[in-house]
């Protein structure tokens, strides 16, 4: 039996205290790792349907068996998982802001690090995601203009709740082109978001992807019995430039 609780690590970073925690759930006989901002709860062990999701709804649309990938925001890293598991990934680069939460996977404080770092198609990048993909370097340091099939990214809470001001732009129509002209033709951009699917942000999608839309994923809360939504955007670069 692990204990109760575990406060596994915490450090200042430049937007707030950063805590990765472990906690035994009784009620349903689970260790449940947690990452918390401050007060706010970023990330749960218990709940990572839609971060899931966000990998296979991202990557279902494309063809090929050496896909190349990157990922915004390495958190406990189910999506990163569940992008390792399409064998048709030959590599993904994590952009991670956060020094805490690259090492907690380095070291195997996080439960999947021993996983992701053992995988030779996975690296971490240290990085600001919303500063690199605004760039015309792009989301790799080490190969400047390199473009990919999958864009997927998971940090804020939605594109209206925000975890700093960083990523104001990124939700705009400008914001939106620039990390569009880090896929090659006919990749695919997916955003997680913890809120119900908003049409509006879909609109704004169709504006610079050639096809947009929005999936809910709905799953089982067992702490309160009862099910929950939360939604993966998710737009298709034009296969050509003259396709739109």
């Amino acid at each position: 039996m692990s204990r109760f609780f575990e406060e596994l690590d915490y450090r200042p970073t430049p937007i707030g205290a950063i805590s990765l925690r472990r906690r035994r759930e009784l009620r349903l006989d689970v260790d449940v790792y947690e990452i918390k901002l401050g007060d706010e709860f970023l990330m749960s062990s218990l709940f990572t349907a839609s971060e899931v999701a966000l990998a296979r709804l991202g990557l279902a649309a494309l063809a090929g068996d050496a896909l190349e990938v990157a990922v915004g925001g390495l958190g406990l890293g189910y999506t990163a998982q569940a992008v390792l598991q399409h064998r048709s990934v030959r590599s993904l680069v994590v952009v991670e802001l956060l020094e805490a939460v690259i090492d907690w996977h380095a070291t195997g404080l996080a439960p999947l690090g021993p996983q992701l770092t053992a995988d030779p198609r996975c690296r971490f990048v240290r990085g600001d995601f919303f500063a690199l993909a605004a760039s015309d370097q792009g989301l790799d340091p080490d190969s400047p203009g390199r473009l990919f099939d999958a864009i997927l990214v998971d940090i804020d809470h939605s594109p209206a709740a925000l975890l700093d001001g960083r990523s104001t732009d990124f939700y705009l129509p400008p914001g939106l082109r620039r990390v569009a002209a880090h896929l090659r033709p006919g990749g695919m951009f997916a955003l997680w978001s913890d809120d119900l699917p908003d049409p509006a942000f879909v609109e704004r999608l169709a504006g610079v992807f050639a096809e947009a839309r929005v999936e809910p994923v709905t799953f089982h809360n067992p702490l309160r019995n009862c099910s929950y939504t939360q939604s993966v955007y998710l737009g298709r670069k034009a296969a050509s430039p003259a396709a739109g």
